[in-house]
């Protein structure tokens, strides 16, 4: 089931499986997010809780006892439920069951709010730790957006534009899309732009840190733009299905990173995993402005 929330801006739709965003339009009709497509990626803006990214071989350990879980965790195959909605904001929430502790043996609620604020999507991830344990999971942001923008123009007229000053790092990954130790300096043409070409994406995502705090996505032949806002996620993943020539680009905000190439994470010991104790609750955003 789908729902909408919309104001004088934008209008945004969103399924309860997965509470993922399926349509972002502005008043005049135009469509800025990616529909999904069976030849390639059939998803819009998948939600990736309680982990981003790939487990070597699909495995976890936690205080000695295995558990096994698909990629970018579960959240986005889920069922979620309607918790609060009003026209212009909605909230989803997601707790745990019989099927989830299976895989994560985790008490919890993962709520997502969709909030508009002019021409703003303002996304919201709270996450309650319901047990007696410390919890221990990423999550994250996965929309696609329509490039281009604009009926007469091609993918690469397109750039996108970090804010100034910035040196962002490039997170070495293995063919197989698992952490490496090659991490290099991401060169940005003068300074601050990524001009779009599908070949970036031969080797899957560009995976970056100390990116700065937004990037926007445009084109110097068009007026539309779309700027990410992610103040306190960690990592911004950058996508479009590998070795194929297609319409549109991920901009994925991030608070963690796949797991390391060869090597079976146990999850009290991953690095950079949010560590949430009993009975706490944990909070992060990111937001959507679209400029048309």
């Amino acid at each position: 089931m789908e729902y909408v929330i919309e104001n004088s801006k934008l209008k945004v739709s969103i399924s309860t499986k997965g509470a993922q965003m399926k349509s972002i339009r502005n008043q005049a009709g135009k469509e800025f997010l990616w529909q999904g497509s069976k030849n390639t990626w059939e998803e819009s803006a998948p939600n990736l809780f309680p982990y981003v990214g790939r487990l070597t071989k699909e495995t976890y350990m936690f205080h000695g006892q295995e558990y096994h879980m698909g990629i970018h965790g579960f959240a986005m195959l889920k069922e979620f439920t309607i918790l609060e909605q009003k026209e212009d904001c909605i909230t989803f929430t997601l707790e745990d069951d019989e099927e989830t502790r299976i895989q994560y043996p985790f008490s919890f609620q993962f709520c997502v709010t969709y909030r508009l604020q002019e021409n703003e999507i303002i996304i919201t991830y709270e996450v309650h730790n319901k047990g007696k344990k410390t919890m221990y999971f990423g999550l994250g942001g996965h929309p696609g957006f329509n490039v281009p923008m604009k009926d007469n123009l091609n993918f690469e007229d397109y750039v996108i534009e970090f804010e100034d000053q910035t040196e962002p790092i490039q997170i070495g990954m293995s063919e197989d899309c698992f952490v490496t130790e090659n991490n290099r300096k991401f060169l940005l043409e003068e300074g601050k732009y990524l001009h779009l070409k599908h070949d970036l994406f031969d080797n899957d995502a560009i995976i970056l840190k100390d990116m700065g705090k937004k990037v926007t996505l445009r084109s110097e032949k068009g007026k539309e733009e779309i700027t990410m806002l992610f103040s306190n996620m960690k990592y911004l993943g950058i996508w479009h299905w590998p070795k194929t020539i297609v319409d549109y680009i991920c901009i994925e905000p991030w608070t963690s990173l796949p797991s390391r190439k060869g090597i079976v994470e146990e999850l009290t010991a991953q690095k950079d995993l949010i560590k949430l104790e009993a009975k706490r609750k944990y909070i992060n955003r990111f937001s959507i402005r679209i400029c048309s």
